[in-house]
């Protein structure tokens, strides 16, 4: 067992579990946090305009329409029609779930030019802090570099601390469809890292991508970087409970019913985006084959069969990822179950050889990367199991050459 003076880590984790009884009865006796008004945010305002706004005369659709809905309805309309609603509501279509991929990456190109714009007249406002000046300054960057000819992004919402997604490859001729989805300390400013790339959503799905392409060079494929929910910073209480991943699993589930075509899609979980993963998991669609976590804290529940999905739940942990000494239990709220990697939980358990640490999952040269990427592409043949034998390619028989149909 690591001490507390070298796993601080631990040392939170258990002080969180510690607060649990008082967590409970706070909430009990209605509890809350005092909230100030916040103002209509930029995509509210956008979307609000799109429910108050008309098409030749003709009220449009409901932006949380479904997505087979939007469809349609994009589907009727002319090139030029759709791009008029692109300029109109940049981000309410840039966010729409079944508004075509081509024009959501136009529509989310012109609200970050809109949202760069706004951040250089605030770096020219002299009321501005010190602070306030390095944040605008942060954000005009990763703008920019969003908006970069050959970046294809799916979602975009400057409020907050901001939230992104990114597409590699062709969403719409995919033969499969992977999705990374990130833990704690995932916003617009982490999405994408200089230092350590394979931490953050954009290299982690980058390295996927490429992996998946020399997995199966013949295969059309295409990975989602999803940091499109608002994820914990830091491990505080928002990290011990679910509160953030409920939310996020909505929106997850969303995203992928509204997903082109339909090929199968695999999920890539790592740390808490595995509580969000296990948390959508009953609601996810059918073409979902495969449930990847990595670093998992737990999927908020003792075994895989209360996951209610017929997807494929495989697990991987490093042997010096910290994670491993997180109490794997729930109570009042506070921790996430059972530990997906034991044999009682029921998972497929993968190599992470190599992956050093919470955060190396998806470094180039890894069993980690390699076998997320024999999954992405249904090669499940290839993928080495945890314990040197071959228990986690079990009852797979006629998977891979289906996986790759």
């Amino acid at each position: 067992m690591i001490s507390f003076e070298t796993s601080p880590h631990l040392t939170v984790w258990r002080a969180l579990l510690a607060l649990a009884v008082v967590f409970v009865m706070l909430a009990t006796t209605g509890w809350s946090a005092v909230r100030g008004h916040r103002a209509t945010t930029a995509l509210q305002a956008s979307l609000s305009a799109w429910e108050n706004g008309r098409l030749h005369g003709h009220r449009l659709p409901a932006p949380d329409s479904s997505p087979a809905r939007l469809s349609r309805f994009f589907a009727s309309l002319s090139a030029q029609d759709r791009s008029r609603l692109a300029r109109r509501y940049p981000l309410a279509v840039g966010n729409m779930n079944g508004a075509p991929v081509k024009l959501r990456y136009q529509a989310n190109r012109i609200a970050l030019r809109q949202a760069r714009e706004a951040e250089l007249r605030r770096m020219r406002d002299s009321r501005l802090t010190p602070a306030g000046l390095q944040e605008a300054g942060r954000r005009v960057h990763r703008y920019t570099m969003l908006m970069a000819k050959d970046r294809q992004i799916l979602a975009f919402d400057p409020e907050g601390t901001g939230r992104v997604a990114e597409v590699f490859g062709d969403l719409r001729t995919a033969e499969r469809i992977s999705v990374v989805v990130p833990g704690v300390d995932t916003d617009l400013l982490t999405f994408q890292r200089t230092y350590r790339p394979y931490s953050a959503p954009h290299g982690m799905a980058k390295a996927l991508y490429s992996a998946e392409r020399t997995a199966a060079p013949g295969m059309r494929t295409a990975v989602i970087a999803w940091a499109d929910y608002t994820a914990p910073s830091g491990i505080g209480m928002d990290a011990a409970t679910a509160m953030r991943a409920k939310e996020g699993a909505v929106r997850l589930n969303r995203l992928l019913h509204g997903l082109p075509g339909v090929s199968p899609v695999a999920l890539f979980c790592h740390s808490y985006g595995s509580v969000v993963c296990g948390l959508a998991a009953r609601g996810l669609p059918h073409r979902v084959s495969d449930i990847a976590v990595a670093a998992s804290p737990g999927m908020r529940v003792d075994k895989v069969s209360q996951l209610r999905t017929s997807a494929r739940v495989w697990a991987m942990r490093d042997a010096t990822d910290w994670i491993r000494d997180v109490p794997y239990l729930e109570f009042g709220g506070l921790g996430h179950g059972a530990d997906p990697v034991s044999p009682a939980f029921g998972a497929r358990v993968l190599s992470a050889r190599g992956a050093k640490g919470h955060a190396g999952y998806f470094e180039p040269g890894t069993d980690s990367l390699t076998n997320l990427a024999g999954i992405g592409v249904g090669a499940y043949d290839s993928v080495r199991c945890a314990h040197g034998d071959d228990r986690c390619r079990a009852d797979l028989s006629g998977a891979s050459a289906a996986g790759r149909a």
